[in-house]
């Protein structure tokens, strides 16, 4: 029954391959919203047989189309030709005359738009109340306030309205309202999704964001979405290699025990502490950090240029109507006004000085994981403070676009209390990949239901990685494989593991003269035996600054795997068997390592 039916993409598409048409969808669609009846979600909902006829225009089912019949909304910051954008703001409301350009790759890709979603006026705020228009409704509980800015588009998804939607996200946008639904949400590196048709908040930290079920689906509208865009001049050219495993040992780093804040919320506190014990089960080593630099750069967001950068976006509403646009929002906009130019670069300054000292925690990780928020709020709370849980919602995610880092806020087990649970994995810039394969796992371990519907959450098996045409084959036999001492080189280059394999039976491993750091020198000769290694994919263009780091007797050449496969990998010249210590028996570096 449709009624029961799953909104993912693949359950809609194997009900596609059956005797459901997309039609059957949009008409389910509208009965979900109705059923819902909540009437903030939406500021605009499309009229249903404008949705139905671009249904029936897709035609017969095809699956060469990754999001084919797949239903979808936008926040209502975001162009949907000839459909009104107000940004939360009915005086600043203008038709769009063309889709945003992520719009527009979506639906060339098969997706069906049902509508645009509430939000906090102008993108400003992360609580999903300050609209003039009636705000959502927590999909889990009215009670709590929805999150934003994204509200309406984290809320559709939670309830199972649609697939996915795009939010935006300049402070967390993409993630509170994901935390608070009980959702995904994917905050991609700035300028892998185009920013050409959606309202700017910040437009040097702005980035379009996916809400979606599950990893694989918010991962796969994410894939479409980002293509270059050469009218942005803030795109950057992104790769989109699939989801996998993640490697077998890494490095968290979390705000240790003094740095930690969740304003008393001790079930949240054991909640995130539950997940960073899962992440090490999975074989992540747990580095405690000092967190006072994050938050240092977090507080520079609404502070002097920042909030100058948003001044720019409504300068001329302000001055000729002030009274429309929502009092919070114009309180802190307006401050703008009392700074200067030398306030700015002041700023820019101070920031700079921040991210230096907060850059070497980054670097000495593979990634962060911090709680998605620290605490929550009600609507009762926010019409006491408009302000206070606002910022603190923020907490976790005002610093990360300033940093110049990708997210993904992703559901773990429903706390003690019942309230669901939620961390964010971040990561450097480019490494949307790594922080979406673990946070599959982590969402595939917890296994909660959902959203706010009781469907469970679907089996994922991925097909063996394989590198894209514009990486090379490493095959790491030692010092350079996941969790070890010189991985970051690899890493920081844009390598991503794609899985764990063997030689083919005829090599010998030396644990090399020198060090530290120590080496293993692999070498192919009788007498030899499987050795251990993992295969990571190199971006070609960072290849001759990889190998340029790599000192005698060690080098890049031939390596034969167990199933015959060569790939090119670590080899040792014969000369480095001087003074080095035969340790093949222990079948990997590893292993000789941990027998230590």
């Amino acid at each position: 029954m449709l009624q029961t039916l799953p909104f993912t993409i693949e359950s809609l598409h194997n009900a596609y391959q059956g005797d459901v048409k997309a039609q059957d969808i949009v008409e389910e669609v509208f009965r979900r919203i109705d059923t819902v009846n909540d009437p903030g979600i939406f500021i605009h909902l499309f009229e249903k047989q404008e949705v139905i006829a671009a249904a029936n225009a897709l035609g017969d089912f095809d699956p060469s189309k990754s999001l084919w019949g797949i239903p979808f909304v936008i926040k209502d910051n975001i162009d949907a030709v000839d459909h009104p954008t107000t940004a939360g703001c009915p005086a600043f409301a203008y038709e769009a005359k063309e889709n945003a350009f992520v719009v527009q790759a979506l639906l060339d890709a098969g997706a069906i738009l049902i509508g645009k979603t509430n939000l906090d006026q102008f993108a400003t705020g992360l609580v999903g109340v300050r609209s003039p228009f009636t705000p959502p409704k927590n999909s889990m509980d009215p009670e709590i306030v929805p999150g934003g800015s994204s509200g309406g588009s984290g809320v559709a998804v939670g309830h199972g309205l649609v697939t996915f939607s795009l939010g935006t996200d300049t402070a967390g946008s993409g993630r509170v309202p994901a935390a608070l639904n009980n959702i995904i949400g994917l905050k991609p590196t700035l300028g892998a999704l185009s920013n050409t048709g959606v309202v700017p908040a910040c437009r040097t930290l702005d980035t379009v964001s996916i809400f979606a079920l599950t990893v694989e689906d918010a991962y796969q509208a994410y894939s479409v979405a980002a293509k270059f865009d050469p009218e942005d001049s803030y795109a950057r050219v992104v790769q989109t290699p699939p989801l996998a495993a993640p490697a077998p040992s890494f490095k968290i780093g979390i705000p240790n025990a003094s740095t930690r804040e969740f304003f008393g919320d001790t079930v949240q506190q054991a909640s995130f502490l539950d997940s960073v014990d899962q992440l090490a089960s999975f074989g992540a080593e747990i580095v405690e950090m000092d967190f006072t630099p994050f938050y240092e750069v977090a507080k520079m967001l609404y502070e002097g240029a920042w909030t100058a950068e948003r001044y720019t976006v409504i300068e001329d509403l302000l001055k000729s109507d002030p009274e429309a646009i929502h009092p919070v929002t114009r309180g802190i906009i307006q401050s703008a006004e009392n700074f200067t130019s030398a306030d700015t670069f002041r700023g820019f300054y101070r920031l700079q000085d921040y991210k230096s000292k907060a850059q070497p925690l980054i670097d000495s990780v593979d990634m962060l994981c911090v709680p998605s928020i620290p605490t929550f709020y009600s609507i009762k709370d926010l019409e006491e403070d408009p302000v206070g849980p606002n910022s603190r919602y923020g907490t976790y995610t005002n610093f990360v676009n300033l940093m110049d880092m990708c997210g993904i806020a992703v559901p773990v087990k429903t706390r003690s209390d019942g309230r669901p649970g939620s961390v964010t994995l971040l990561a450097p810039a480019g490494q949307d990949v790594v922080t979406a394969s673990l946070a599959s796992k982590l969402h595939q371990n917890s296994a909660p239901t959902l959203g706010a519907t009781d469907w469970m959450l679907p089996e994922v098996s991925y097909e063996k990685p394989a590198a894209g045409p514009s990486e090379i084959v490493i095959a790491a036999v030692g010092a350079h494989m996941s969790g070890l001492p010189l991985n970051g080189e690899l890493t920081k280059l844009g390598a991503r593991f794609l899985y764990s394999s063997k030689t083919s039976p005829d090599y010998k491993l030396y644990k090399l003269a020198g060090g530290p750091p120590f080496r293993p020198g692999l070498i192919q000769e009788e007498g030899g035996a499987s050795i251990e290694l993992e295969i990571w994919a190199l971006p070609k263009s960072n290849f001759g600054a990889f190998i340029d780091n790599i000192p005698s007797p060690l080098g890049i050449g031939t390596v034969t795997l167990a199933n015959g496969e060569e790939v090119k990998g670590f080899i040792c010249e014969s000369k480095g068997k001087v003074g080095a210590e035969d340790i093949t028996k222990f079948g990997g570096w590893r292993a000789f390592l941990n027998s230590q």
